[in-house]
């Protein structure tokens, strides 16, 4: 082997390592991190509140302690509080920050997701080698070849061989002579089917990064670029809404969403593996085992879940970014930074160390008075008052007057005419036919309310005729005027 060689597959183990799945799995505290990982965040927990994700870190860490597994001698637990503990997760890229409905979360990066899989496959023993497993590898290399082939008629060949051999199958099971697979098989079958999908998590993960590291980069580009914002808006507008297509993960996942988007595709799934686990061999599985292949439709929903919410971010942002995109303001923004910076090093250099002159007030701008108006120098005035008088409205359609509110002015005067303590009900019948509106008894009551009234616990009722001829009748507790209503009326 050569030197080169050799050198470049150090390189690249080298570069391999610096990969934070790798670091957390061959960091000193790494069975501590995978522990308590994989205790927090589970297949039906995906999002931890970060405040319940201290006090539950911080609970671990307790447990741990008290049961002897970190000394003074052997450290298996990192120092600090379970804050630290989980903001330095954060800057090391296991875990990652997210705004969830308001609320700070946290949530697995791709890189923990991989570390917890190879983990939980090296703690519960590696898959063996069985006919289940070399069969998928064969049906994939079978699916890969007949759809690369380009001949038609090579292709209709294997689809007809396909067919005739689905054919014989259900001719022997029709005639009984299919000898039913054992549970020995099955049980390979359901570990190889357990296998492939502890590698969904991992999987969603990463597509849903893809597109948040996209979307960085977008926002970045947009902020370095120079040309007016009318000739960026319609570019990274159409990256905002194809930000699917922006990464090759986004573009495998599209792929794959034409098999699982459908909800109805994911009912089916739930139902098929419930079939699975009721059938006599599912009692070879243990209990892990049994957990995590009824997950299977929740883990594949939720990773769903979360790339397409990631979708909406990015676009979001990136839409948000370009419409307030000002490469004028953001020049000077920079240079007035600059500015600072360079005013603060020279300032370094002339003071003393740790000698700083207070700032005691803000200097206040007098701008004086600011125009409202372009089209006119003369003040802005309030509009005339209304007249008092409304004789001279012209109603130009009769009907709409009529559908209208309470005729306040008629009743007022009909009020007048009254003797003091009449009926509200008796002074409604003998109101005007205009006036006899289901509208205006309620106008009626409101100006008995103003002068006073008392209630009795009798019931009144009174037909009112409204504008288009038909009669509606109400029933009401009985009110009559109080006896000051003349005296407030001749005052």
């Amino acid at each position: 082997m050569s030197s080169t060689r050799t050198e470049a597959a150090y390189l690249r183990s080298v570069t391999a390592f610096k990969n934070p799945t790798l670091d957390l799995l061959h960091g000193r505290f790494a069975p501590f991190v995978v522990a308590v990982l994989s205790v927090v965040f589970t297949a039906d927990r995906p999002a931890v509140a970060v405040a319940d994700a201290h006090a539950e870190v911080a609970e671990a860490i307790e447990e741990l302690r008290a049961a002897g597994h970190d000394t003074e001698d052997d450290r298996r637990i990192p120092a600090g509080t379970a804050r630290e503990i989980c903001r330095g997760w954060v800057r090391v890229g296991w875990l990652s920050l997210q705004i969830e409905d308001d609320v700070e979360v946290y949530r697995l990066s791709a890189h923990a997701v991989g570390a917890l899989e190879i983990a939980g496959r090296a703690g519960g023993g590696r898959a063996r080698v069985s006919r289940s497993r070399m069969r998928t590898l064969l049906d994939a290399v079978e699916r890969l070849a007949r759809d690369a082939e380009s001949d038609p008629e090579r292709r209709i060949e294997l689809l007809t061989a396909e067919r005739d051999a689905l054919d014989a199958e259900i001719a022997a099971l029709r005639a009984g002579t299919v000898d039913h697979l054992d549970d020995e098989h099955l049980l390979e079958e359901a570990e190889n089917v357990i296998h492939l999908a502890r590698e969904l998590p991992a999987d969603f993960s990463r597509v849903a990064e893809s597109i948040a590291a996209m979307q960085r980069d977008v926002v970045s580009e947009l902020r370095r670029d120079a040309r007016p914002t009318g000739d960026v808006l319609r570019e990274y507008l159409e990256r905002g809404r194809q930000v699917m297509q922006a990464t090759p993960e986004g573009r495998a996942f599209q792929g794959a969403l034409r098999l699982i988007g459908d909800p109805e595709h994911i009912d089916d799934l739930t139902e098929q593996v419930h079939g699975v686990l009721v059938q006599p061999f599912s009692r070879l599985l243990t209990a892990e085992q049994r957990a995590e292949l009824d997950a299977i439709a929740r883990r594949v929903e939720a990773g769903v879940h979360e790339v397409l919410t990631a979708q909406r971010r990015a676009s979001h942002v990136i839409t948000a970014q370009v419409r307030t995109h000002d490469p004028i303001r953001d020049r000077q923004v920079d240079d007035l930074l600059r500015g600072v910076m360079s005013g603060l090093h020279r300032w370094s250099q002339t003071r003393a160390p740790g000698r700083v002159d207070p700032v005691r007030t803000l200097p206040l701008a007098d701008v004086g008075h600011l125009r409202r108006s372009l089209g006119s120098v003369v003040p802005p005035g309030a509009p005339a008052p209304l007249a008092d008088d409304a004789a001279d409205v012209e109603f130009v359609d009769a009907d709409t007057r009529a559908w209208g509110g309470p005729h306040y002015a008629e009743l007022e005067r009909y009020v007048a005419t009254l003797d003091d303590g009449f009926d509200l009900a008796t002074a409604f019948d003998g109101v005007e036919a205009d006036s006899r509106r289901p509208v205006d008894l309620v106008g009626l009551l409101e100006i008995v309310h103003r002068r006073g009234l008392d209630e009795t616990d009798e019931v009144s009722v009174v037909s009112a005729r409204r504008p288009d001829g038909s009669i509606r009748r109400f029933a009401f507790g009985a009110v009559t005027a109080a006896r000051t209503t003349r005296t407030d009326a001749d005052d």
